[in-house]
Parts: structure tokens; C-alpha cells; sequence
């Protein structure tokens, strides 16, 4: 830990991070829109301040937390936005984004995910020990700059310059796949045995195989065996029981799209409701300890800094007051005092589960591969057949109505995670966890001032749900809850996601009585089951490098080396992908990067040559 009597929110860090929350969110809404997904901006703003915050005599590495710990929260309030927002236009509910609207969603959703969690810091994070590798990489990244600023870098270890030989090959390889066209971001295929189609393929990305090395061999077995589920079983058997027409791979990933991706949706559901359950004592343990603390502050004051949380009771007083703007926001549109309480109730409910599955899942595979569209469409799910019930189909607003209650829970979500990573750095570093969750209501903040003019910008330019700007995310949600109301919704998957979830749980509690190291937790495999399996197979090869790394004579000098090269790929794409973004978002103009299309055989020999090298790194074959 460091000193903890350095200076954390100072004048400079606050204006700093505010101005990167606003540019990150705003890159980050065009790239999600663009692609479908996001990247998480909590390296890449480590990067950015430690860059900036060198220009002043007076800067310290805690200064450095708190600025990455703003800007994070921008990008993943984008992510919260543009994957729900969207599809109130697509549905024809708005015509335009209405500015004020935006902001409010956002806003109240960004600042109830903070709340939700700051009591799961101690569940999460001291008791449960998870690892965050994004929070774990970020405090890497922020030591090593430290000790290069002081002059005390440990030669032995690599320190800054094992970051940035990992972060400009991770951002290399970003720059020539997203930005130059030179490959694809995956290899994938699929083959059709009579009617049963196999896929398999791998995303190339090194920012992936090193979430895998940092959160290690057991999860990274759990999340491929969730894609093993969807892609070597459930989509055969679909196939061969429904059959096929064209390409097999473009159909298994119809397939996978339309129907056994909602596998995953009811997975993660019953998941997210049994990590409640499990988490249920730490989690009162963590906001007795909270309490605590605010009577040993006022009593003798020497609760440590590393330990003060903002006090419970303030956040119980926030989030009542929360639910007044809350309850507005649905009587607006629902006009029934009755119902708009009852769907403030239900967003309170789903909000809490929700922020505490994606704070989970951000400590198991991070918050870049956090699936928070997964715990939306489950709240949009819910919500839809709630005012189905009490609506009918006739409405008019019930889809739009669902949307809304999803979106403020899709933004708590974001931010729960996010939020958590965050916390996690700050409890490596020895950073004042109060002092970080005022700094991400801060940085939600910004970044809902600035969302919603950005997505009025990029509509008027573009028209969201075009083939310009086709908002995949919020396509989706569209269909979902359209499909509720409509009859069209795949049931007969979401049930049996739900069936293969408890009987995972019966694996792991039978892992538990027998005392075995190898645990399995839900989540993990819900998640394996909803992602792409070009997500879930990279994150496995990291966790299989860290293991037989260390099984071929890996010494703790290595491992801590294997540790900085994680977090430089995750540095040097992360800021890499933001980078390629911010040029097409300023201009307007898509074909911005000049292509070189022709050489798709790089991109999987240089992923092969990542591997081998954090592989000899880790084994101690190579001290380089």
C-alpha cells in the first residue's frame, strides 16, 4: 500500500477527470453504436492522467487513482446508454433523443449503480477475495509509473518498460485489426455434420488471453465450458432438429443469435439470484461493518482510510430520494400512479440484483467482457411481462415502458461494475474507498451531460438503427420487448438456461462438501454461455499460460512478470481501441482510417507469437 496521507481529490485530478469522463463517454457511444461493444476506460485513463499529471511538480499515484476512477465512469455510463436508449427510437416511442431525458436516465441510473454498490466492496472484494483483473491491471499500470517517476523501478520485474513493450504491441495489433482493416478480429468456422453444425474460433485479441492469464485456469475453464455448451451442444442439436439453409457458419451464428444465446439470459438470472443468496451474509456483514464504522468515526475517528466507506446511511438517505425522480420518470410515460410505483419497485429490485451480478462478474472476467446487455434484456424480460399483465397488448407505451425500466437498471449495471474494478485498484494502491465513490458520481455525472447531445448528434448525422449506425445492442432490446408483446419471445430457451444454471449450482455445492479446490461458480459459465465463443476460448488460453507457466518452473519474478505484461495488452488496446474511435467521432467520417485489406494471415501469427511469448516469460525460459 502506499502513503495513506497522500493528497487524493485535489483541484487538478477533479477537473482532469471530469474532461476525460465526457471524451471517453463520447467515444465510447460512437464505438458502441458502431460495433455493438464497448471498452473499458480504466487503464487507458491511468495512462492518460499519469501523461498529464507529470506536466505538475505536485502529483502523486493516489491523484492518478482518483482521475482513472472519473473517467471510468463515463465509459461505462456510455455502455449503460447506448445498448438501451436507442431502442426508445427504434420502437418510434421518441422521434428525436430528448436531451433532458437522456441526462436524467442516465444520471439517476449511473448514481443508483454507485450506491447499490458501495456495501458489496467488503462482500466483493474482502470477503469473497475476487480478482477484478482490470482493477488488478490498473494498479499495476499505476505502481510501475510510480516507481519510473520516482526513480525506484525494479529492473528485476520490468516494471513500466515490461508495460509498455506489452502496451504497444497490444495497441499495434489494435491499430492494424480495427483501425487499418489488415485482419479480421477473429478466426472462426463451422462445419455441418448431415444437419448438426459445430463452430469453434477465437477472437485474436491480446487484451483477452490476458484477462485469462489474471483471473487463472479455473474461471477461464468455466467460461469456454459455457461456450462449449451453446456451441458443441446446444446449437447442434437445434440444427439437427430444425435443420439449415446456407452457410453453416452464418447460420449457427443465426442460430446462436436468435435462439441459444437466451440459454444464457435464463442462466444468468437464476445465477444472478443464487449469488445473491450466497452472497446475502458477507453482504450484511459488509453493511454492519459500514455501520460500524460511522460509530467508531464518531467516537474516536480512527477507523484507517483504506476502510472508510461513504457512510450507510447516507447512502440509504440517497437512494430514498432516488426513487422520487425514479417514479416520475415512469408516471410520465405510464400516467398510472399505481403502476409507475410498481415499476419503481421493480427497477429498485432488479437494479440491486443486477449491480451486484455485473460487480460479481466484473471480479470474474472484467468489466470489457462484463455481460451487461445479458442482465438487461433479463430486466427488459421481466418488466414486459409485468405490464403485459397489466396493460394488454393495446397500450402503446408497455415496450416503451420496459425499455425505460431497463435502461436505468442497464446504467446502475455499467456503473456497479465499473465501479468495483475501480475499488479494486484503490484497495491495492491503499486509495480512501469514499473518496472514489464521490469521484465516480462525479464522473457519471459528466458523462450524462454530455450523452445524450452526443447521441442527438450521431442520430441527426447518422439515423441510429441504419446500416450507417446500426445500434446492435439496442436493436435487440427493441426485439425483446416487442417480442413480449407480440408473442415472438424464444420461452423454451430461457427455461432451459435456467434448468442448466441449477444444475451447475448442484455441481458446485457438491464441489464444496468435498472440500475441492476446483469450484464452480454459475456465473461464470452463464457467462461462457451468453458470449460469443470467440470471447470465451482466448480468456481460456490466458488462464492455461498462467497455470502451465507456472507448472514449468515459474519463480514469483516471473509470475509478477506475466502480471505486467497482462496489464500492458490490456493497456495498449484498450487505449488503442478509444484512439482508433475518436478521429471517426470527431469527423463524422467512417472511412477516416485508410485500409490494407490483404493480410489476414498476420493477425492469428502475431496472437500465436503473444502466446508463446507471455508463455516463455512465465515459465522463466526467458528473463528478457
Amino acid at each position: 500500500m502506499t502513503d495513506k496521507h497522500l493528497p487524493e481529490i485535489t483541484i487538478k485530478a477533479l477537473l482532469l477527470g471530469i474532461i476525460l469522463s465526457m471524451v471517453l463517454a463520447g467515444a465510447n457511444a460512437y464505438l458502441g453504436l458502431f460495433a455493438g461493444m464497448t471498452v473499458s476506460a480504466s487503464i487507458p485513463a491511468a495512462v492518460i492522467s499519469m501523461g498529464i499529471l507529470t506536466l505538475f511538480k505536485k502529483s502523486n499515484i493516489l491523484e492518478n487513482n482518483i482521475v482513472q476512477t472519473a473517467a471510468s465512469a463515463g465509459e461505462s455510463l456510455a455502455a449503460g446508454v447506448i445498448f438501451t436508449i436507442p431502442a426508445l427510437v427504434l420502437l418510434g416511442y421518441w422521434e428525436t433523443f430528448d436531451y433532458v431525458e437522456v441526462a436524467k436516465i442516465a444520471a439517476i441510473g449511473g448514481v443508483i449503480g454507485v450506491l447499490f454498490t458501495i456495501p458489496l466492496r467488503r462482500a466483493l472484494i474482502i470477503t469473497a477475495k475476487l480478482k477484478y483483473p482490470e482493477g488488478v491491471a490498473t494498479a499495476e499500470v499505476l505502481r510501475a509509473g510510480d516507481a519510473a517517476k520516482k526513480g525506484t523501478e525494479d529492473d528485476g520485474s520490468g516494471g513500466l518498460k515490461t508495460i509498455g513493450l506489452a502496451g504497444l504491441i497490444g495497441g499495434v495489433m489494435k491499430l492494424c485489426q480495427q483501425g487499418f482493416g489488415m485482419w479480421h478480429a477473429e478466426v472462426v468456422g463451422a462445419m455441418n455434420f448431415g444437419k448438426s453444425i459445430f463452430g469453434i474460433g477465437t477472437d485474436i485479441s491480446p487484451a483477452l488471453i490476458s484477462v485469462g492469464y489474471i483471473v487463472w485456469r479455473n474461471i477461464g475453464i468455466l467460461v469456454v465450458a459455457g461456450g462449449l455448451i451453446s456451441w458443441a451442444v446446444a446449437i447442434p442439436i437445434y440444427s439437427a432438429m430444425v435443420g439449415f439453409e446456407g452457410d453453416a457458419l452464418d447460420s449457427a451464428w443465426t442460430i446462436w443469435n436468435s435462439k441459444i444465446r437466451y440459454l444464457g439470459v435464463g442462466a444468468m438470472v437464476v445465477g444472478g439470484v443464487w449469488s445473491l443468496v450466497k452472497l446475502f451474509k458477507p453482504l450484511v456483514e459488509g453493511i454492519k461493518a459500514s455501520l460500524d464504522a460511522v460509530k467508531s468515526r464518531s467516537v474516536d475517528g480512527d477507523v484507517p482510510l483504506e476502510e472508510r466507506d461513504t457512510p450507510i446511511n447516507f447512502v440509504a438517505i440517497a437512494l430514498a430520494a432516488l426513487l422520487i425522480p425514479v417514479f416520475l420518470l415512469y408516471f410520465e410515460i405510464i400516467g398510472s400512479i399505481g403502476i409507475a410505483a410498481l415499476l419503481t419497485v421493480v427497477m429498485i429490485v432488479f437494479g440491486f440484483l443486477f449491480s451486484a451480478v455485473a460487480a460479481y462478474m466484473a471480479g470474474v472476467v472484467g468489466s470489457s467482457n462484463n455481460p451487461i446487455s445479458g442482465v438487461t434484456i433479463a430486466t427488459i424480460l421481466f418488466s414486459s411481462i409485468l405490464l403485459l399483465a397489466l396493460l394488454g397488448t393495446d397500450s402503446g407505451v408497455g415496450a416503451a415502458s420496459a425499455i425505460m425500466v431497463g435502461a436505468v437498471v442497464c446504467c446502475a449495471a455499467a456503473i456497479g461494475g465499473d465501479n468495483l474494478q475501480d475499488l479494486k485498484a484503490g484497495h491495492i494502491l491503499g486509495a480512501t474507498p469514499w473518496k472514489q465513490q464521490v469521484m465516480q458520481i462525479v464522473g457519471t455525472l459528466s458523462a450524462a451531460v454530455v450523452l445524450g447531445l452526443v447521441l442527438d448528434i450521431l442520430h441527426t448525422a447518422y439515423t441510429i438503427g441504419s446500416p450507417t449506425l446500426s445500434a446492435p445492442q439496442a436493436t435487440l432490446m427493441k426485439s425483446v420487448a416487442d417480442g413480449v408483446f407480440t408473442g415472438d419471445l424464444p420461452w423454451t430457451f430461457v427455461y432451459i438456461g435456467a434448468f442448466i444454471a441449477v444444475l451447475v449450482i448442484l455441481i458446485d455445492i457438491r464441489q464444496e462438501k468435498a472440500g475441492s479446490d476446483f469450484r464452480v461458480p454459475v456465473l461464470a459459465v452463464a457467462v461462457g454461455i451468453y458470449l460469443p465463443i470467440t470471447l470465451t476460448v482466448p480468456i481460456f488460453i490466458g488462464g492455461m499460460i498462467n497455470h502451465l507457466g507456472k507448472k514449468a518452473g515459474g519463480s514469483t519474478a516471473s509470475e509478477k512478470r506475466g502480471l505486467l505484461m497482462a496489464s500492458g495488452l490490456i493497456t495498449g488496446e484498450a487505449l488503442m481501441g478509444i484512439l482508433v474511435a475518436l478521429p471517426i467521432f470527431l469527423t463524422g467520417v467512417k472511412a477516416w482510417w485508410p485500409n490494407f485489406s490483404g493480410f489476414a494471415w498476420a493477425g492469428p501469427a502475431a496472437f500465436l507469437a503473444v502466446i508463446y511469448w507471455l508463455y516463455r516469460s512465465v515459465s522463466n525460459q526467458n528473463n528478457s
